[in-house]
C-alpha cells in the first residue's frame, strides 16, 4: 500500500455514515435545541447550521455542528445589545443543558456533561439585505465581530482541499494540539491553494510550512479581513504547532505515516479471515493442567 493509499484509508475510517449513531444523535440534539429556542423566541431568529458537517470536513475523531441563532437588526426583544442576546440565549438553554460559554458561542452538553458536539452561536444581522452578522465577543480588544457563516462554509467547501483539512484535523486531535479548527482550515487552504497533488504530498507540504514558517503565517477571516484572529494564532500556539509538525515529519521520515495514524483496522471479511487463520497458527496450545513434566 502506498503512502497516499494509506492516508485515503485513514479518511475512510474517519468518515461517519449518514445513518451512523453519532450523526443521528447530533441531529436529534440539534432539533431538540431548536425547539427550546423556538419556544422562547418564536419565529424571530433565523436558525442555520454550520460547523464541520456543513463544510464537508467532518472526521470521527473531531466533529461538530454550529447552530447559529441570528436575530433581525430591528428586533430588540431578545436583547438590546449583542451581549444581551448572548446571555438571553444562554439563559434559555441553561435549564435543559450544561452550557459552557466560549468566545462567541455556547457549547452545549448534557446535564451530566456529555458533549453533544454542538455550539449555539447567537448574533444579530447587520441589515435586512445581507447575511453579514455581528457576534458578541467575550475576549479580545473588541466586544463584537462582524462575520458571515455562509462565506465561511463556501470558502472551505469550495477550497478543493477538504481531504487535506480532514487529515490535518485528525493529526491535530490525535496529538492534543490546541489549535482552533477555523485557523487550521485557513492555513491548509492558503498553503495548498491550487494544489492538485496527492493527499500524502499535500499533507507533507502543510506540515513543512507549519514547521518552517509558523511565525510568518498570517490568518484572516475570509468574511471580514478586519477581524483580529491573532489571539487564536498567538506565539504559544505557533510554537507548539511548529514543534509538533517537526516531530511528526521526523517520525514519518523514520517510520512512515503509520507511525502517526496507526494501523488500519481490518474490515474486509476475507482479510479478517486470513488474519484469524494466521493467528491460530502462531498460538501455542497451553499445557494441560494434568500433565506433569519429567525431570
Amino acid at each position: 500500500m502506498t503512502p497516499n493509499e494509506y492516508l485515503e484509508k485513514i479518511l475512510e475510517v474517519q468518515t461517519l455514515a449518514q445513518d451512523s449513531k453519532e450523526l443521528k444523535t447530533l441531529r436529534e440534539k440539534r432539533d431538540e435545541i431548536e425547539c427550546h429556542l423556538r419556544k422562547t423566541f418564536g419565529s424571530s431568529p433565523t436558525l442555520r447550521y454550520g460547523g464541520s458537517h456543513a463544510k464537508g470536513t467532518l472526521v470521527k475523531d473531531s466533529y461538530d455542528l454550529d447552530v447559529v441563532c441570528y436575530f433581525p437588526r430591528v428586533d430588540s426583544d431578545a436583547g438590546e445589545t449583542l451581549e444581551g442576546i448572548y446571555n438571553r440565549v444562554r439563559d434559555t438553554l441553561l435549564p435543559h443543558y450544561h452550557v459552557e460559554p466560549k468566545g462567541s458561542a455556547l457549547r452545549i452538553k448534557g446535564l451530566d456533561h456529555v458533549d453533544f458536539h454542538i455550539d449555539v452561536v447567537p448574533g444579530r444581522f447587520v441589515s435586512e439585505d445581507t447575511d453579514d452578522v455581528f457576534l458578541y465577543r467575550s475576549s479580545g480588544d473588541k466586544c463584537r465581530l462582524k462575520t458571515n457563516i455562509a462565506t465561511h462554509i463556501k470558502h472551505v467547501r469550495n477550497s478543493g482541499v477538504t481531504k487535506a483539512i480532514r487529515l490535518m484535523k485528525v493529526w491535530r486531535t490525535r496529538h492534543g494540539l490546541q489549535l482552533k479548527t477555523f485557523v487550521l482550515e485557513l492555513i491548509v487552504i492558503d498553503t495548498l491553494a491550487g494544489s492538485t497533488a496527492s493527499l500524502d504530498k499535500q499533507a507533507r507540504k502543510v506540515l513543512e510550512r507549519l514547521r518552517d514558517q509558523a511565525d510568518w503565517i498570517s490568518v484572516a477571516d475570509p468574511a471580514n479581513g478586519g477581524n483580529d484572529l491573532s489571539e487564536a494564532w498567538n506565539a504559544s500556539v505557533r510554537a507548539s504547532t511548529s514543534a509538533l509538525a517537526a516531530s511528526t515529519l521526523a517520525a514519518i521520515d523514520s517510520h512512515g505515516w503509520q507511525e502517526i495514524f496507526g494501523k488500519l483496522p481490518v474490515t474486509d471479511p476475507l482479510e479478517l479471515s486470513k488474519a484469524l487463520h494466521r493467528l491460530a497458527h502462531v498460538n501455542v496450545a497451553p499445557s494441560k493442567p494434568w500433565c506433569t513434566s519429567k525431570a
